[in-house]
């Protein structure tokens, strides 16, 4: 994949167990050319929480989104549903 990418956008709902939520992550440069990753999480519904890191080189920047991913692909452990 390469960065910046396209935004990757999960759902998990479960409305028998009241579980909404979303989950989006995504890759952009600033004006200085940095590799900035944003994730954003939260109900489905509400503002969320949000979390922006910097990165200097794209190996690093993809090994943590490659972790962000195994980790909601954990989700079905977690929260006993799968994010879509």
């Amino acid at each position: 994949m390469d960065l910046p990418f396209t935004p990757i956008e999960l759902v998990a709902r479960n409305p028998a167990r009241r579980i909404h939520r979303r989950w989006r992550v995504a890759a952009m440069r600033d004006l200085f050319g940095t590799l900035l990753i944003e994730t954003q999480w939260g109900r489905i519904g509400s503002s969320g929480q949000r979390l922006v890191r910097a990165f200097a080189d794209e190996a690093a920047a993809h090994a943590y989104v490659r972790a962000l991913l195994r980790r909601r692909a954990g989700a079905v452990r977690r929260i006993a549903v799968a994010y879509r």
